[in-house]
This record gives C-alpha cells, structure tokens and sequence, in this order.
C-alpha cells in the first residue's frame, strides 16, 4: 500500500481518558477594565452572519505605554473572537472605568498588585447585557479575586445568565519578575469608594505570546457560555488547566469532538471558518477578518499584529484546508 500524499494532520490524545465528554451545545464576548472592553456576541436565527464593531473610547491606562496600542490589542481579540465563532455578530461596546461597576478591590498580600472582584462585575454586566445579546464578557488587564480567600482566579463565568469577566494581567512576561512595575509601591488607606488608586494603572506590553493567551483564554471560557465543557479526550482548546504551564500546552484548535459541538450552536461552515483565520493572522493590523487592506488599515495607526507564536497554528489549520478541499 503506498503512503497517502495528504497532509498530516495531528491530534493529540491526552494521558487519561474519563467517562464524560461535556454535555451538547446550548445557545448562549470585551474593554479593559480601569477601562474595560466588552465584546458581545449575538445571534439572530436569520441573520447569523451580520456584524457590528463599535470602537472603544481611549482607556485611561497604557497598554504597552501607548493608547493606541490599547485600542489596536481591543480589536484584534474582537477580529478573533469573530473569526472563531465564524457567524456571530460581534459588537465591541465602550470601556467601562473601575469607577462605574462599584466593585470592590484590594491589593494582593501575595504580589502586591491590585485586583477587582469578579463577582462585582458579573453583576454589573448582567445589568448591562442587551436583550437581544447571546452573551457579553468583560476583559481586564487587571487582576481578578473571586473571593477574600481566594488568591487571585483568571476569570469568572455565568453561563446562565451568559456573562464573563477574564483577566489577562498574569500573561505578561513580566509579572511574577521582581521588576513587575504593577505592584503597589505604597499602600494608602482608601475608602472603598476612591478608585483612584486605578489612575494610571499599569498595563503590560503587548507581545505576541501575550496576544496567543488572551486569544485562548477568551474563546475557552465563552465556548463554555456555548455549554462545551472542559475536553478530556484529544488535545483540545476546552482541556482545563491550573496553572499557566497548562494552559500554555493546550492547542488554540477545538477538538473534533468540541468542533463539532461547536458548529452544531453556530451552524458555521468549517471550511470558511478556518479561512477567516488564517485571514485574521495574515492581516497585519486589522480587527475584521476578510476585510479589504484598505479598510483594515483605515485609521488605525498601522500597527503590526504581533502574530509570530500564531504561526505553527497557522500551517496546522493550512493543512486541515488542504484535507477538506481535496
């Protein structure tokens, strides 16, 4: 028997296979929260393929130490969130300030840096959410606690009322150094009403390792708003994981298994799926997967996509194309 000549396509099996796979698909994404980005996601049973992306306002923070960087890493995980859930219209609403949720906040004893409680926000975008939304996840650079006992949890989910709030601040290279610039230098007592202390709150710079985590992290959890839970199957984006080590090994790709879960609450064509993101990583800047270089580029400051660690993912799903279109 002569070897096929179609590409190889690998899917991890995991170490442990357990009984349950996750339940079927029920219909159920941001700003930067000392400016918040909300994204949300919606879909219409005869208009699943419209979209609408309003601009942010300027964060009050620096991401990168460059606002308009803060504006371009905002849209590119809006371009990616669409790209994914090929289908869904996604709205990007305007930053939301720490002030306006009424959260509570402390500094962590551990890492003196600042965290909001998740919980707090889950009721303010609960308040928020349109009517007519599937879900709205909030985004944070900022560090999240779900409760006084808790250290510190990476986000925190409703998926019955399909809301999120997911914090990125632990994927920058620098914050477990000793010269993470976060850190509270000198702790005055506030009144928990003074949200000042989030005045100028330091963002990490945007990296494409920093770009790859959030880009997984933020379709992980709303692919559990999706009703998909965590994969114990192949190596799959919905594997669980603890710590940054774990999520760090698993794979941006679905599963078959999750994919087909995935297509079934959508009704996405995979074929034109995987072209939309491959488009998203070929498109140097823009946040809108098949948009002409024109318009992609208009008024955005043409800033490159730090989309080099993209790249093995990039030729995997070049390869699931080849096997498709045969």
């Amino acid at each position: 028997m002569k070897p096929s000549s179609q590409p190889v396509i690998s899917l991890g099996r995991l170490p442990c296979i357990l009984h349950q796979i996750g339940s079927p698909p029920t219909l159920r994404p941001p700003k930067t929260l000392n400016s918040s980005s909300v994204i949300l996601t919606e879909r219409h049973p005869l208009q699943t393929n419209a979209a609408f992306i309003y601009r942010p306002l300027v964060n009050t923070g620096s991401l990168g130490n460059t606002r308009i960087i803060s504006e371009e890493y905002i849209k590119w995980l809006t371009g990616y969130c669409k790209a994914y859930f090929y289908g869904l219209r996604v709205k990007l609403l305007e930053p939301v300030p720490v002030s306006a949720t009424r959260c509570s906040f402390r500094v962590n004893e551990n890492t003196q840096n600042l965290q909001i409680h998740a919980g707090d926000i889950l009721k303010f975008l609960k308040k928020k959410k349109p009517e007519d939304a599937f879900c709205i996840v909030g985004i944070t650079m900022i560090d999240l606690y779900p409760r006084d006992s808790w250290n510190f949890v990476f986000g925190q989910a409703s998926l019955t009322d399909g809301v999120g709030i997911f914090s990125f601040a632990r994927y920058g290279s620098d914050f477990y150094s000793m010269r993470y610039e976060g850190k509270v230098k000198k702790l005055k007592k506030t009144s928990s009403s003074d949200y000042s202390i989030f005045n100028n709150y330091y963002i990490p710079e945007i990296t494409s390792v920093l770009l790859l985590r959030s880009c997984k992290t933020l379709t992980h959890e709303i692919g559990h708003i999706f009703g998909l839970r965590h994969c114990q199957w192949l190596a799959c984006l919905m594997q669980g994981s603890n710590h940054l080590e774990e999520a760090d090994r698993r794979p941006l790709n679905l599963c078959p298994i999750c994919l087909r879960k995935l297509q079934c609450a959508v009704g996405f064509s995979i074929v034109e799926r995987y072209k939309a993101l491959v488009r998203w990583i070929d498109d140097e800047s823009s946040g809108t997967p098949g948009a002409t270089p024109e318009h992609s580029r208009e008024g955005n400051g043409n800033l490159p996509k730090p989309v080099e660690a993209f790249k093995e993912w990039k030729e995997w799903i070049i390869k699931c194309l080849a096997v498709l279109q045969k």
